[in-house]
């Protein structure tokens, strides 16, 4: 028989989540499922009893997959069943990962895995808000040891109100879209987009998400004491040899901060210098003790450079190139650098390079993203690519990764809500970075603004990026860093991105190390952005100050016309023929559109404005009203003992009666006529008994005089 336990508590309006344990996955080291609604998330951990040999870090995975079934669907893939993590799961992913990792002991190192399943969905309730909640009741009823708890939830404001977990349809509304997470007394990860809000309306929005994690981590304390939760498990994952730690500090420790101090803005050469340091250091040891000591002593260099480098910023408030705290390295902007490409920009800060372009595509080119939930087409994409040699290293191409992922999306949620809606493209931003050294993510939103103005796309406002940092001490002294190298966001305890326009912040993330960051501290380093935010703004804005009012020469062209749904019958043909040759004669591309209504809309896309113009004059053709006493060039469909069907305007035929060709009496029409001959007739109007057209060449000509 199954021991189900389960916990409920409100979130603080009234809806109710449950957490259950003992039902399903018994064998993990610890399951749990999340409730809210009939939305609900399995959880599981599993940690492995020792660590492997040589492992000197947290080997953790977190996986967070959609089953279709949650929602009663069949997958669309080919082979009808769940594949590989979506881009969508991979970011729900790294929410949970990035929050959960700084928790673990530092000196836990075996592998340990997180697999968090969405079961069942009412495509009301988001799921990404509930998965690090789930996460964290597994492995509070586990044996797996966590220095502390923590949850996460969204926050939204809408109507100017705070909410926490909007539903989807409220979610559409929020001004902020924001996930949060915390343990009991401070956040650990941050990230959202949001409409320009100002700094104070995001601490704001994170002291409220705040106060509701809190309440989950209590719901959690008590889910783990009512399952009896196992006690943590002992572990020994590391050996240490103090007498050696405290030998290399001796002799190294000034070496390293001289090193440190030398203001060089260089990361190869700085590297070099680091490095030879410890070569030299290990010339004293013999091959034979270098294969037991190695490691440890790699180790210990490391956290050498680590309290170096940190010492350096605190006490002199000067940074490994030479920088003052708030200074932001050396800005080149350039646009239009590609010729072909329908925009185009470079972006370098200081060691750090993004080729930016912008490629207008069809409808047809949206990104279809297929989920458990829904079914979505997206208009504006964002990729980014981060190549081995952007780093001087070798590594191979396996396609993007997590990280890559995860910054393409920040990037994504930075600009999307300043490209406008009803441009008619499909738009792809690609950024490559060529050079890295500190927030390549930011120098992608930087040059995905150039890019797109110079691609032409009226973007509303543009909009930059920067990555501050945090370096602490346990006396209560502070640095934040403006614009991070990569080296000041490894050492450091805080990676905090910002991007927005000059009015306000359209996107941030920021993962925390340190336990305790005050909200003063965080109000200064997102006041201290948007100072860095509106320097590099100024910089980059020097390349191209609007965006084009034109689109480029080779940029394919769109054109929207309004037009009355009756006619989209006529516009298609039978079978589809007439909107194909239409298609074909033009080389356009023509999609037709309901909007409600009686009027629908044809979108027209070429690659020149000859082609949309030739397009759109023969659908104008087609949707026309005829005119009583207007002359049209008809061409003859059929001939009659009675007349001739023409066409005097696309898919509008009538017939020429024979009595209305000419002033002569006629017995046929075939003998001055033939299908596919074109003549001159006058519309009439339509005939009041037979409801068709009624035309006439006739009245164009002279009466003969009798």
């Amino acid at each position: 028989m199954l021991q189900s336990i389960t916990h409920s508590f409100d979130i603080g309006d009234g809806r109710i989540i449950t957490l259950e344990t003992g039902k399903l996955a018994r064998q993990a080291d610890g399951a749990a499922v999340v409730r809210l609604n009939n939305t609900m998330l399995l959880a599981t951990v599993v940690s492995a009893k020792e660590a492997k040999e040589g492992v000197d870090f947290m080997p953790l995975t977190v996986d967070y997959q959609e089953k279709f079934s949650a929602s009663g669907r069949i997958p669309g893939s080919f082979f009808k069943r769940e594949g590989k993590l979506s881009d969508y799961e991979v970011l729900i992913s790294r929410l949970v990962d990035r929050a959960l990792r700084p928790l673990f002991p530092e000196d836990y190192h075996a592998d340990t895995q997180v697999l968090i399943y969405l079961i069942s969905s009412d495509k009301k309730d988001m799921p990404d808000a509930l998965a690090g909640l789930a996460a964290s009741a597994a492995i509070a009823v586990s044996d797996v040891p966590v220095n502390k708890i923590m949850s996460e939830v969204r926050v939204g404001k809408v109507d100017g109100k705070l909410v926490i977990n909007p539903d989807i349809d409220v979610l559409e509304k929020s001004t902020i879209d924001m996930i949060v997470a915390a343990t009991e007394t401070d956040i650990v990860m941050v990230e959202g987009e949001m409409d320009e809000v100002s700094e104070d309306e995001m601490i704001e929005a994170i002291q409220f998400a705040h106060n509701a994690i809190k309440k989950q981590i209590e719901a959690i304390k008590e889910f783990a004491k009512k399952a009896n939760a196992p006690e943590k498990r002992t572990y020994n994952h590391e050996t240490n040899d103090e007498e050696l730690k405290q030998k290399m500090y001796t002799e190294l420790f000034d070496k390293v901060y001289a090193v440190a101090k030398s203001k060089n803005p260089n990361k190869q050469e700085r590297k070099k210098a680091f490095a030879s340091i410890l070569e030299e250091f290990k010339k004293q040891f013999t091959e034979e003790e270098l294969k037991t000591k190695s490691a440890l002593i790699d180790k210990y260099y490391g956290l050498i450079e680590y309290d170096a480098v940190r010492k350096m910023i605190l006490q002199d408030r000067i940074r490994l190139d030479g920088r003052g705290l708030k200074d932001i390295r050396p800005i080149y902007s350039e646009v239009n650098y590609l010729p072909m490409a329908h925009g185009s920009a470079i972006f370098t800060r200081g060691e750090t390079q993004s080729l930016t372009t912008v490629t207008l595509g069809t409808p047809d080119d949206t990104l279809i993203l297929d989920n458990a939930m829904r079914v979505e087409e997206e208009k504006f994409i964002l990729h980014y690519n981060f190549p081995p040699f952007s780093t001087g290293e070798v590594k191979p191409m396996r396609g993007p990764g997590r990280r890559e992922i995860g910054h393409g999306n920040l990037a994504h949620r930075a600009l999307k809500r300043m490209v406008p809606q009803d441009t008619g493209y499909t738009i792809r931003v690609v950024s490559d970075i060529l050079e890295s050294n500190g927030s390549s993510s930011m120098a992608t939103v930087c040059a995905g603004t150039l890019a797109l103005m110079d691609a032409g796309i009226q973007i509303k406002k543009p909009v930059s990026g920067i990555a501050m940092g945090l370096i602490t001490d346990d006396k209560g002294n502070y640095a934040v860093l403006s614009d991070i190298l990569g080296d000041e966001d490894h050492l450091g305890d805080m990676d905090f991105k910002v991007c927005g326009t000059k009015d306000g912040i359209t996107a941030v993330q920021m993962d925390l190390k340190v336990n305790g960051l005050s909200y003063d501290i965080m109000r200064e380093a997102l006041y201290q952005a948007k100072e860095g935010r509106l320097h590099i703004m100024n910089e980059m804005l020097k390349a191209i100050a609007e965006p084009r009012k034109t689109l480029k020469e080779h940029a394919p062209r769109y054109v929207s016309i309004d037009i009355p749904v009756e006619y989209f019958g006529a516009i298609i043909g039978p079978g589809g023929k007439v909107i194909q040759e239409i298609q074909r004669q033009t080389q356009t591309t023509i999609q037709l559109e309901e909007t409600g209504g009686i009027m629908g809309r044809a979108n027209i896309f070429g690659n020149n404005e000859a082609s949309v113009k030739a397009a759109v004059d023969r659908i104008k053709l087609i949707v026309a009203i005829p005119e009583v006493g207007e002359v049209y060039t008809a061409k003859v469909k059929s001939i009659m003992p009675y007349g001739a069907f023409v066409e005097f305007l696309p898919g509008k035929d009538a017939l020429l009666h024979i009595s209305e060709y000419d002033w002569t009496r006629r017995e046929t029409l075939a003998d001055v006529l033939k299908e596919g001959d074109t003549v001159e007739v006058k519309y009439l109007g339509v005939d009041p008994k037979t409801g068709k057209y009624k035309v006439s060449r006739k009245v164009l000509l002279t009466k003969p005089q009798n």
